[in-house]
């Protein structure tokens, strides 16, 4: 029998596509199935987008495109950039991909090995995780914790770094908590940075206009003291609702961008040419769908926290970012693991385990926001029914 070498038993998975299948399965078995463990918006991309998209096939946009992307493309993203943090970048820094998690690979991969360290959120994205054992680094959690509102604390983070530290990564707001890091902190992480030039630094700032009660996103594009370090990761996926487009974009450093364009080459040639117009299209088009997304999301958040706040032995503080509450089930008397299991096959209702997003997950789960109000309110009378008549 072939087997992979023995780095493909490092690789983990995001357990929210397997939560996915599962909820599908029972769904078209006849199960009645909420589903608030999906990270993705429940809105239709914008029209305008999709009709970019289909404008450009019509114009016989087929074939391969630069591996960084058309040049109206990321310059486009030079736009954004400008309008959403006041940075002006080239658009020789800018990579288009197929999505985030590319971003999230090629960093780990060019700055990952064994003897390396990379520091990573905890609760987190899981790939970070993944990827970084993967490639035979040590991971690091930074812990995310609640009683910080599951933002991160500068001079925790600071302590972790050690002369093996080779990437620092960051998200804000952040998968899986909703939680935002002050402006306050990210000055003091990159004032102490300055002692540990050896570190670069990956900002996954994927939901970065998912902000509420006048929260505002801190780009670490804001300071170029650390931006020859600094990569970005940002995209369509959420902001326009376009996870099935796979269209993301990252910034990087001089000295990476050559690298990331070569691996670009060998892994994936180029991102398909009709998306790329479409995300032209979302970043110059009109904004009203989106706003009205961000309206939906606020005002669902504040319900799936009451809600959950009323249930026996849950607790949830009010997520501040991105369209995910966590909350506390440890006074439940579950395991999380074991709670979404059963929440999904006796209750039909779809969350995720807070220990697929890390170590320190456990007590938790995660709920999307990325239902309607009618099914959210439906999903937590379910789990309430069940907390109430059913014991570990």
């Amino acid at each position: 029998m072939i087997k992979p070498i023995a780095a493909f038993d490092r690789i983990g998975e995001e357990n929210a596509f397997a939560v996915l299948a599962r909820a599908t399965e029972l769904s078209d078995q006849g199960r009645d199935i909420i589903n608030l463990g999906i990270g993705q918006p429940d809105f239709k991309t914008p029209d305008h987008i999709v009709e970019a998209a289909i404008k450009a096939l019509r114009d016989g946009h087929h074939g391969y495109t630069p591996a960084n992307g058309l040049l109206a493309t990321r310059e486009a993203v030079c736009r954004r950039t400008l309008s959403t943090t006041g940075v002006e970048i080239s658009p020789d820094d800018v990579m288009i991909m197929p999505g985030g998690k590319p971003t999230m690979y090629a960093a780990i991969r060019m700055l990952g090995e064994a003897g390396a360290d990379i520091l990573y959120p905890d609760p987190g994205f899981p790939i970070y995780r993944s990827m970084i054992e993967h490639v035979g680094a040590r991971p690091v959690p930074v812990p995310m914790r609640e009683e910080n509102g599951f933002a991160f604390s500068a001079s925790e983070t600071l302590s972790l770094i050690t002369p093996e530290t080779r990437l620092l990564i960051l998200n804000s707001p952040a998968n899986p908590t909703g939680g935002v890091t002050p402006k306050s902190e990210i000055d003091a992480l990159v004032a102490g940075l300055a002692a540990h030039p050896h570190v670069a630094i990956l900002s996954d700032e994927i939901y970065d206009v998912m902000t509420y009660d006048g929260e505002r996103h801190t780009s670490l594009l804001g300071y170029p003291e650390i931006r020859d370090r600094l990569i970005v990761l940002n995209g369509w996926s959420k902001t326009w609702a376009m996870t099935g487009w796979r269209m993301g974009w990252s910034i990087w450093p001089e000295s990476l961008i050559g690298s990331v364009r070569k691996l670009a080459v060998n892994c994936w040639s180029c991102v398909n040419a009709p998306s790329q117009f479409a995300g032209i299209a979302a970043i110059d088009g009109p904004q009203d769908a989106v706003d009205k997304m961000l309206e939906a999301f606020d005002r669902r958040r504040r319900l799936v926290t009451e809600l959950l706040n009323g249930l026996p032995g849950v607790s949830c503080i009010v997520p501040k970012g991105a369209f995910y509450a966590f909350p506390n089930i440890s006074a439940t008397g579950w395991k999380a693991k074991p709670l979404a299991r059963a929440l999904l096959e006796e209750a039909g209702v779809a969350l995720i385990g807070g220990p697929d997003f890390g170590v320190l997950g456990e007590g938790y789960v995660r709920v999307s926001c990325a239902n309607s109000d009618e099914n959210i309110e439906k999903a937590i009378e379910r789990m309430g029914d069940f907390l109430e008549n059913r014991k570990p």
